[in-house]
């Protein structure tokens, strides 16, 4: 199953930088997250390819089985899985830059992957340990600059503005600390990009991946980032890209030449004005220190097409589960949530999703389940399903609401839909 999904939205922007400095943004990613955390784990299996992916770590798991009686860094090579030999519909969540070199990435069936790179480990993905390491590296940024935006579980933006070392060699010396720091204090490496604003620092923090740094400066637009592809602004994604190679637009540069009423003609006046601004290398994002999840969801894509007739035992076990987990994270976060909704994905890849708002607000893992229940009614399940989510918005912080706001629900309220599955 993979990780809970937070959309935020944008509250308490820090304080505006005052006019005396320059206004230095670092986005900062680290490297390969998920897959450095598991070398860590397993220092023998660095320098060599290694994928992420097709499932949870369990407790039983086969390799920790076999080799109780040797600490991890011991375990043979020889021992560990390798991708040729999986079997099933699960996908990439990342791999080592080794892995990479073959074709391989993140999002990739691990089953196509294995045509690419047969010889890669493959391992399951640990997303406690995950979570935990992210919260160390935050941790460390913070205690250093406190004006930090989270943007995941690897990734997060930083004001250096005010910071001291901020300022100097355009924000390098603080970078360097902060890499520093946080390789001391995990083992992990991060590349980090420095820029006037959000767009351009995640733009530099690619450029010298792994554990690099890369400075640009108000007059490094044009010889930086206009000879880039288009695909390097966050925010163009291939469907637009492939309207702006339509139009002989290839770099950022050739968009930037364009003129704004062009490309609000082209692509709309809100988007296309936006184009012509980051063209331009134009941002006035700030870095936003606090957020609220507007949602939280929990989704699972199958080893194999379930349908909901033949498989519905099975169904609708991971259904309880799906719902459970989503109560699980609204209450540990402190939320209740009152739009109820689930996902669907077939096995031609089309998605559906469907959602309701109840009247009251909740976590309760049974009123979640009555109420996506009552949402599977409302779609298709002849089909098979590769994949199924639920998901809970509108919500309200626990402590905001009243007793009576709170949402109580009879044990025996979940049978009726509980036969869909």
């Amino acid at each position: 199953m993979r990780p809970a999904r937070y959309a935020c939205a944008v509250s308490a922007p820090a304080a505006a930088a005052p006019s005396s400095r320059i206004r230095r943004i670092a986005h900062l990613d680290m490297d390969a997250f998920y897959a450095s955390v598991e070398l860590l784990r397993y220092p023998q299996l660095k320098g060599l390819p290694v994928v992420i992916g097709g499932g949870r770590r369990r407790p039983d798991d086969a390799l920790l089985q076999k080799h109780a009686d040797r600490p991890l860094a011991a375990i043979p090579v020889a021992g560990f899985p390798l991708l040729k030999d999986y079997a099933g519909r699960g996908v990439i969540t990342t791999a080592t830059y080794p892995a990479r070199q073959f074709g391989v990435g993140s999002a990739m069936g691990l089953m196509k992957a294995a045509k690419l790179c047969p010889q890669a480990i493959l391992l399951p993905v640990d997303f406690d340990e995950y979570r935990r390491y992210s919260r160390r590296f935050k941790d460390v940024i913070t205690g250093i600059a406190p004006v930090m935006e989270d943007r995941g579980v690897d990734e997060v933006y930083i004001d250096f503005t005010e910071v001291p070392g901020g300022q100097r060699e355009g924000g390098r010396v603080l970078a360097r600390l902060i890499q520093k720091s946080i390789f001391d204090a995990t083992g992990l490496t991060c590349s980090i990009g420095v820029a006037p604003n959000k767009l351009l620092a995640k733009m530099a923090s690619e450029f010298n991946k792994p554990n690099g740094i890369s400075i640009v400066m108000p007059e490094d637009l044009q010889g930086q980032i206009w000879p880039l592809p288009c695909r390097k602004i966050n925010g163009v994604g291939p469907k637009t890209d492939e309207k702006l190679k339509g139009h002989g637009i290839q770099t950022i540069g050739e968009l930037a030449a364009r003129d704004q009423d062009w490309l609000v003609a082209h692509f709309g006046r809100s988007y296309g004005a936006w184009l012509h601004e980051a063209a331009w290398g134009r941002d006035d994002r700030p870095v936003v220190t606090e957020s609220e999840p507007v949602s939280i969801s929990r989704e699972t894509t199958f080893e194999r097409d379930l349908h909901a007739v033949r498989d519905k035992a099975e169904l609708g076990a991971i259904f309880t589960a799906l719902c459970e987990r989503v109560a699980a994270d609204l209450q540990r976060k402190g939320y209740v949530g009152k739009t109820i909704g689930i996902k669907l994905r077939y096995d031609d890849f089309r998605s559906v999703t469907r959602d309701q708002t109840i009247e009251r607000h909740t976590a309760d893992a049974k009123t979640i389940r009555q109420a996506a229940g009552l949402c599977l009614k409302r779609v298709d399940l002849t089909r098979r399903l590769r994949l199924l989510g639920v998901r809970v918005g509108s919500l309200l912080r626990a402590d905001a609401a009243t007793a009576a706001d709170l949402s109580k629900l009879a044990p025996d309220s979940v049978a009726t839909t509980a036969q869909l599955f």
